[in-house]
């Protein structure tokens, strides 16, 4: 199981560009993509804010938009 989770939902092309900065060799992390579409809870947390990397063991997360400096720090602070 991944530390992070990315959510956002199919024809989202934020959350394409969020996975594009995630695959940079810079920001390498493990994650995991989830379909807010697949949980009720999800959709009415995360909506209007897709694409969202969530650090699951502090509960902090990074909400778009984000550039690869601000991914770059947010991963920083969240390496255990």
């Amino acid at each position: 199981m991944s530390d992070y989770y990315l959510f956002g939902t199919g024809g989202c092309h934020l959350c394409e560009q969020a996975e594009q900065l995630l695959g940079q060799s810079a920001n390498l992390i493990r994650y995991e993509k989830k379909d807010i579409a697949d949980n009720d809870d999800w959709l009415d947390r995360y909506a209007v804010r897709i694409p969202v990397l969530l650090h699951r063991p502090s509960g902090a997360e990074l909400s778009w938009p984000f550039d690869n400096a601000a991914l770059q720090r947010f991963i920083a602070k969240h390496r255990w």
